[in-house]
């Protein structure tokens, strides 16, 4: 097995510098390198290589093209990042929302078995979701202000206060236990219909990990893909042997979603910002096309015409 050295900082410049990246100012960039990690900064040089074979990078390449779109997809991440939470709490409140009316708001009504799934295949995901939010309430409930309140003078948590406590992956798994019934509720908010809800919330959900994690996201691709929409057909995204080439299991795909999931005025100022970055990472890096950048991301070219839609 292989064994990684450690590099210094003049060593590591080195490796940058060998593999054809044009450095002109070493203090700085080494600094850089410091403060944010050659691995991540290193993790955008795909993107200016000269081939998938090759470490090489495209000639004239500058480190500070590399930090460019390293800085960008931060940039991305967080504007991914606090849309995410727009429709996290959406999706709580409605799914609170939801059960609280048919079940009861005191936690000993509506975490019932009764009240989820009773496929026999999901009996056991059904018992574990519910010992997690009970959980929940046991380790975390008297640690929140909201929690604490309704422990104190009440005696119970309601289902709108304990979802706060909930991460975005513990909702998806929620959502998956419902009844057929329940879940058809909540997909009529959106307009969608049960499954492809399902999907759309794993999704996210597997992208706002990454952002809160610092993984690069911006040429990320899922494992599972989202059907086609009536926007893979309106913007005329290209396709491929009868499939469309963006837009599936790619950062649009994301953007899709996020359509039909944030509020008109939300999704308009989503696509602003992320235009923003990218005409501010235009300005900034010239050895690479911006076409090249938006295919790497699973951008079509006319990809902002979707917030007119």
């Amino acid at each position: 097995m292989k064994v990684k050295e450690f590099k210094t900082l003049d060593e590591q410049v080195e490796i940058l510098k060998k593999k054809g990246l044009v450095i002109n100012d070493i203090d700085k960039v080494k600094g850089l390198l410091l403060r944010e990690n050659y691995f991540f900064i290193s993790g955008y040089r795909h993107l200016f290589l000269k081939s998938k074979k090759t470490n090489e990078f495209v000639s004239g390449t500058t480190f500070e093209e590399l930090y460019a779109v390293f800085q960008f997809d931060r940039n991305f991440r967080n504007i991914l990042f606090k849309n995410f939470l727009i429709v996290e709490n959406n999706l709580k409140s409605i799914i609170s929302y939801t059960l609280s009316r048919k079940y009861g708001i005191r936690e000993k009504d509506y975490l019932k078995a009764s009240n989820f799934s009773q496929d026999i295949k999901k009996l056991r995901q059904v018992s574990d979701v519910l010992n997690k939010m009970r959980r929940q309430i046991k380790l975390n409930g008297r640690q929140h202000s909201a929690t604490l309140h309704y422990l104190s003078n009440y005696g119970y948590v309601p289902l709108w206060i304990l979802v706060k406590l909930l991460s975005f992956g513990m909702i998806n798994e929620l959502y998956s236990i419902l009844k057929p019934e329940d879940k058809l509720t909540i997909a009529e908010y959106y307009n969608l219909d049960v499954e492809t809800l399902g999907i759309y919330i794993a999704l996210l959900s597997n992208y706002r990990n990454l952002c809160a994690h610092e993984d690069i996201v911006y040429d990320h691709r899922t494992q599972k893909e989202i059907s086609d929409t009536k926007y893979h057909r309106m913007l005329d995204i290209p396709m491929t042997n009868d499939e469309y080439i963006y837009g599936k299991n790619d950062i649009y795909a994301v953007v899709i979603v996020l359509k039909f999931m944030l509020g008109d005025n939300d999704f308009r100022d989503f696509v602003n910002e992320v235009s923003y970055e990218l005409n501010l990472l235009d300005g900034r890096v010239e050895v690479i096309p911006q076409e090249k950048i938006l295919d790497k991301m699973g951008f079509p070219d006319n990809w902002e015409e979707i917030a007119e839609l």
